[in-house]
């Protein structure tokens, strides 16, 4: 595959990314996504096999799986392995808003395309709820229900940046995402009753 090719598939992904975040996949259409990326409309069907097929890829180009690679986990505490998970997808969302905005989109909707979705991010989650439950076994952590725990603690990581609708209320200076990373962690270990131990 040519350096051109390569750049007119990175143009559509990139424009499609951007256009689904912002209007939603329904909304969006095949002419749409080829207007921003500057490309022809039978692009999108040649190099991916319609919208669909984009946005399977946009998923597989933007999502990675790095944070599971190797056997690091294995070795990993419950405390350990929740700081890295807190501090991975944080990063993640910070790096790619756009992608944040589509998955939540995709979530809230119930959309067709969740299979896909469920695919690439339920290791993560399973991941997240493994580690949750290993803590309490190990009275690390203290809290009541582990689906509720589970759900809140992934709320807070996934769908943090979604402020826009309270800017009115809010503060609205720069973050520093090292202090956002510090703030979200503590947050998150207090409400699952962690205590340092000594």
């Amino acid at each position: 595959m040519g350096s051109e090719e390569n750049d007119v598939k990175l143009r559509i992904l990139q424009a499609a990314k951007k256009l689904f975040a912002r209007q939603g996949f329904n909304a969006t259409t095949v002419r749409q996504i080829c207007e921003e990326a500057g490309a022809n409309v039978s692009l999108v069907s040649y190099y991916f096999g319609g919208k669909d097929k984009v946005f399977d890829a946009l998923f597989t180009e933007y999502f990675s799986h790095d944070i599971l690679e190797g056997d690091r986990l294995s070795r990993m505490d419950a405390v350990s392995g929740l700081k890295l998970l807190i501090r991975e997808i944080t990063a993640y969302r910070l790096r790619e808003p756009e992608m944040i905005s589509l998955l939540q989109q995709e979530i809230i909707m119930q959309s067709p395309r969740m299979d896909k979705i469920q695919e690439l991010t339920l290791p993560i989650w399973t991941l997240l709820r493994d580690w949750l439950k290993l803590g309490r076994d190990q009275g690390v952590f203290r809290f009541r229900s582990l689906d509720h725990t589970f759900i809140s603690v992934l709320g807070s990581i996934l769908f943090h940046n979604k402020t826009f609708y309270f800017n009115q209320i809010l503060d609205n200076s720069e973050e520093n995402p090292d202090l956002l990373m510090e703030d979200l962690t503590q947050f998150i270990f207090q409400a699952i009753g962690y205590e340092e131990q000594a």
